[in-house]
C-alpha cells in the first residue's frame, strides 16, 4: 500500500486524497488530524502541485514547527510555506509595506509595548478617558480590529461612553503606530485583510500564488483571518479547513465560532469529512468528555470512539480546601514517580486561572516533585530584555519612538525626564521620529547644552550600533550590552535582583547563539526580534524534560500527556464567574473543560475543595454545574475522611446515574419539607434558561429541629428547564424535568449531593443559582 496512506485509517485517506475544491474536516480530539494535514500536502506534491503554491496555517509557532519537521520528512526539499497566521501577516505585510503607509523594517509591538504607546497618545492628546484604563481602552481598540473596523471607519454607539473615546483616542493611536513604523498584533492582520479586500490586484496574485490553502484549528479564526481566507480562495478555491467546534476556546480573544459552523454555507460544493477516531485517550476518558460536550447546542455532532483498552476510571475527588488538594495531588504524584510506574513528565495540573497555581507549587515542592509552569511570553517581557531588545528594535528601526524612550537612558546615562520630554515635544512639532529629533537636540528649545550633549552621546552610540546590523545575533547583543555598559551595570550591582538579571541576560545571548546555528551568515536581525515578537504562550514548554507540567486550560490547547490533573472543577473558576448568565459563554466554559478532559491520554482526575481562598478571600464553593452532566457510571469517587465538610457526599447518586425518573404527578411522591433559611431571592426572567450555572451557597441563618413546610419567594412558574438551582440543605441542583401549573408545579431535580429529588415549587425554599 501506498506509504502516504498504508498508518491512516478511511476517514483520513479520504481527507489525505482529497486534491481539488473546499474541504472540511471535522477532526475530534487526538484523532490525528496534524498527520492528515502533512500526508496532504505531501499528497499533493506528488500529484504535481508545486510546493510553493501550498500553504498551511496555524495558531501555534509549536503546531507549526511539528508541520514543518513532519512535511521535510515526507518531502524532502519541499518548499512550502507552514507558519502561523500572523508570521504570515507579517511576511506579507513586509512585502506590501507601502500600501498601508509603513516601511519593510516595521517594528512588530508586543502588548507592553502597544500598552505603552497607547498611554503615551492618551496623555499626548489630553484625551478625556473618564473612568476608562488604558487597557480597557486598548481592549476596545483590539476587539474593533479583530472586527476589521479600521480607525477611519470606527463609530461610537448610542449610550456608551466607551465607544465615544474610543472614536476618539483610536485615530491618534494608528497614526503614532505608522508614525513609528510599527503594528500591535492585532494589526498583523486587520492591514492584511483590508489589503487583500481592497486591492483587487494584490488579491489575484496571492490568490494565485498559494493555489491550496490549508488551516488547522480553523474553529479559532476571527474575522480577520476569515477575511484573508476567502480572500486567498476566490480565483483557486481550494481552502482545506481543519478543525472542531467543540474545542473553540478562544472567543475572548476575537474568535469566531460561526466560520467553521457555517463552512458548509460559504462553500456549498464543500466535501466534508469526519474525523472520529480517537488515538489518545481510554474509552473511559473519551466517554466522560463526550457526555460533557454533548450538552452544548452549537456544535458539529461527531461519534467519537477508540479502540484502546478501557483503561482507568476517571476520577473526581472532592477535598477540604486548596491546600489539601494541592497536598494530595504532589503526595499522589511523588508516590507514583517512586514506584517507578511514572515520570515526572508523564504528569500535567490544569486549571482555569494562574491564580490557582500558588498552592499547587507548594504542595509539589512539599512532595519534593521537580515541576515548570508554562507562562511562554514571560522571558521577553522581563525588563532586562525588552532593554536588550531595544536596541536591537532601533538599528533594525530607527522610526521606532517606543525603542527610543526604552533606551535612551537605560541604563543610567544622565538624560532625564525633562530632557525627554522637550525632545518628545520637538518631535510632535517637526513631524520627526524620536531619534531624529534628538539628532538635533542642541536646536531644542529650553534644553541646556549639557543635555543636549547627552542626547547626541546617545544617538552616536545607537548609529555605532546599528553599522552591526548585518552581523550574527550573538555579536549584536554581545555588542549592545558591551558598548552601553548594561552587563557592567548589573554585574557591578551588589542587588540579588540585578544578578538574577544578569543570569537572565546570559541565558538571552545563549539564546541568539543558538539562533545563529539554525541561521549562519548573519543579517538575520529582523527574524530574530520577530521571533521573540511573536511567541506564544507554549514555546518555552520543555517536553524533554522530566518535570511535571502546570498550565492553564487554554494554554494546554494541542497537548497531551498520560495523566492529567484538572483542578478547581468549581463555580466561578469552571465556568468562570463571567460566564454564568451568557449561554453562549458557557458553552465555550464546557469546551474549555472538554479539551482539558481530552488532554488525558491514560489517566484523568477532575477535583474541587469546599473551601477555597481566592483573591484575598476564603469562600464555600460549589461544585461546577458541569460535574452534574458527567456520568456517575464511568467514574471513581472520592471524597476525604473529613466530618467537617459541610455537607455529606451522595457518590451513589451521583451525576446522571440513577433509576428512571416516575414523571408521576401524585403529590406524595415530592418533598414538601425543608430547612428553612432567610433569604431574600428575586428571579430575573431576562436570563437565560438553560444550564444557568450555579453560584455559591450561601444561608444567612439555619433553623434546627423541626422541619417546616415554607412558602418559596419565587413564583413556581419563573422555573425552567435546565435551571440550576440552590436548595438549602442538598445544595445546588439541576432541574431535569417540570409539570404542572401555579401551585401544582413540580420539578425533578438532580443533585451532586443527595441524587434526584422531586418537589411541589410552592412548598420548596429553592432560589436561582447567581440569586
Amino acid at each position: 500500500m501506498d506509504r502516504l496512506l498504508e498508518h491512516l485509517n478511511q476517514a483520513q485517506r479520504d481527507a489525505v486524497q482529497h486534491v481539488e475544491g473546499p474541504m472540511l474536516v471535522l477532526a475530534g480530539p487526538g484523532s490525528g488530524k496534524t498527520r492528515v494535514v502533512t500526508h496532504r500536502i505531501a499528497h499533493l506534491i506528488r500529484e504535481g502541485v508545486p510546493a510553493s503554491h501550498i500553504l498551511a496555517l496555524t495558531f501555534t509557532n509549536k503546531a507549526a514547527e511539528e508541520m514543518k519537521k513532519r512535511v521535510e520528512e515526507l518531502t524532502p526539499g519541499g518548499r512550502t510555506w507552514v507558519s502561523t497566521f500572523h508570521r504570515f501577516g507579517a511576511r506579507l505585510l513586509r512585502e506590501h509595506a507601502e500600501y498601508v503607509g509603513l516601511t519593510p523594517n516595521f517594528t512588530i509591538y508586543d502588548s507592553s509595548d502597544a500598552k505603552q504607546t497607547l498611554k503615551r497618545v492618551i496623555e499626548a492628546g489630553k484625551f478625556r478617558t473618564m473612568h476608562y484604563s488604558p487597557e480597557r481602552i486598548g481592549a476596545a481598540i483590539s476587539s474593533a480590529k479583530n472586527k476589521l473596523v479600521t480607525a477611519d471607519r470606527y463609530e461610537p454607539r448610542t449610550g456608551s461612553p466607551l465607544s465615544h473615546i474610543v472614536a476618539e483616542v483610536y485615530p491618534a493611536y494608528q497614526k503614532r503606530l505608522l508614525a513609528s513604523s510599527a503594528v500591535d498584533f492585532d494589526d498583523l492582520l486587520l492591514h492584511v485583510a483590508n489589503l487583500l479586500y481592497t486591492n483587487a490586484e494584490v488579491r489575484a496574485t496571492l490568490d494565485s500564488r498559494y493555489r491550496y490553502v490549508m488551516v488547522d484549528e480553523y474553529q479559532d479564526t476571527n474575522h480577520a483571518q476569515y477575511v484573508m481566507l476567502r480572500a486567498l480562495s476566490v480565483d483557486y478555491p481550494n481552502l482545506a479547513a481543519t478543525g472542531d467546534p467543540d474545542q473553540s476556546i478562544y472567543g475572548w480573544r476575537g474568535a469566531d465560532i460561526n466560520n467553521i459552523l457555517q463552512f458548509e454555507s460559504d462553500f456549498p460544493t464543500v466535501n466534508v469529512v469526519r474525523l472520529e477516531q480517537n488515538y489518545r485517550s481510554t474509552p473511559n476518558v473519551l466517554r466522560v468528555a463526550d457526555q460533557l460536550i454533548r450538552c452544548n447546542l452549537r456544535r458539529k455532532k461527531k461519534s467519537l470512539f477508540t479502540e484502546q483498552a478501557e483503561g482507568a476510571a476517571v476520577r473526581l475527588a472532592q477535598y477540604t480546601n486548596q491546600d489539601d488538594e494541592a497536598k494530595q495531588i504532589g503526595l499522589s504524584i511523588a508516590q507514583q514517580i517512586a514506584s517507578g510506574k511514572r515520570t515526572a513528565s508523564d504528569f500535567a495540573i490544569f486549571y482555569r486561572v494562574n491564580a490557582l497555581s500558588r498552592s499547587l507549587e507548594r504542595g509539589l515542592r512539599e512532595a519534593g516533585v521537580p515541576y515548570q509552569m508554562i507562562r511562554g511570553q514571560e522571558f521577553y517581557q522581563r525588563k532586562e530584555i525588552k532593554d536588550v531588545l531595544g536596541y536591537c528594535q532601533l538599528i533594525n528601526n530607527p522610526r521606532d519612538d517606543q525603542a527610543v524612550l526604552r533606551t535612551i537612558n537605560t541604563p543610567t546615562r544622565g538624560i532625564g525626564r525633562k530632557t525627554v520630554d522637550l525632545i518628545s515635544e520637538y518631535a510632535y512639532i517637526h513631524g520627526l521620529p524620536l531619534l531624529d529629533a534628538a539628532r538635533e537636540a542642541v536646536q531644542v528649545q529650553g534644553l541646556a547644552a549639557r543635555s543636549a550633549k547627552k542626547a547626541l552621546g546617545y544617538v552616536q552610540l545607537v548609529d555605532k550600533l546599528s553599522k552591526l546590523a548585518a552581523g550574527e545575533m550573538e555579536e549584536i547583543l554581545g555588542t549592545i550590552l558591551e558598548e552601553t555598559g548594561y552587563r557592567k551595570t548589573l554585574a557591578e550591582s551588589e542587588s540579588e535582583e540585578d544578578l538574577n538579571r544578569l543570569a537572565n541576560i546570559e541565558e538571552l545571548l545563549t539564546d541568539a547563539r543558538q539562533f545563529d546555528e539554525k541561521n549562519p551568515g548573519g543579517g538575520h536581525l529582523e527574524t530574530y526580534l520577530e521571533n521573540a515578537w511573536l511567541v506564544n504562550e507554549t514555546d518555552d514548554w520543555q517536553d524533554d524534560t522530566d518535570k511535571v507540567t502546570m498550565m492553564t486550560l487554554h494554554a494546554a490547547k494541542g497537548l497531551e500527556f498520560p495523566v492529567v490533573y484538572l483542578v478547581a472543577v468549581e463555580q466561578g473558576l469552571l465556568p468562570h464567574e463571567r460566564s454564568i448568565n451568557d449561554e453562549d459563554q458557557m458553552e465555550e466554559e464546557r469546551r474549555l473543560a472538554f479539551v482539558g478532559i481530552t488532554r488525558a491520554e491514560q489517566e484523568l482526575q477532575l477535583s474541587y475543595a469546599v473551601h477555597r481562598d481566592f483573591r484575598g478571600q476564603r469562600r464555600r464553593t460549589v461544585p461546577s454545574p458541569f460535574l452534574l452532566e458527567l456520568p456517575r457510571e464511568e467514574m471513581e469517587l472520592i471524597e476525604p475522611n473529613n466530618d467537617s465538610l459541610g455537607y455529606p457526599m451522595d457518590w451513589d447518586n451521583f451525576g446522571e446515574g440513577g433509576s428512571e425518573r416516575d414523571e408521576s404527578n401524585s403529590f406524595d411522591e415530592y418533598d414538601q419539607t425543608a430547612t428553612p433559611v432567610e433569604a431574600t431571592v428575586e428571579l430575573d426572567e431576562s436570563r437565560p434558561s438553560l444550564r444557568v450555572a450555579a453560584a455559591q451557597i450561601t444561608t444567612a441563618s439555619k433553623l434546627s429541629g423541626k422541619k417546616e413546610q415554607v412558602a418559596p419567594t419565587i413564583d413556581p412558574d419563573s422555573f425552567r428547564q435546565g435551571m440550576t438551582v440552590v436548595h438549602p440543605e442538598h445544595g445546588p441542583g439541576k432541574i431535569v424535568a417540570l409539570s404542572g401549573v401555579g401551585d401544582n408545579r413540580r420539578a425533578t431535580i438532580r443533585f451532586a449531593t443527595a441524587g434526584e429529588k422531586r418537589y411541589v415549587l410552592a412548598y420548596t425554599p429553592l432560589r436561582v443559582a447567581g440569586k
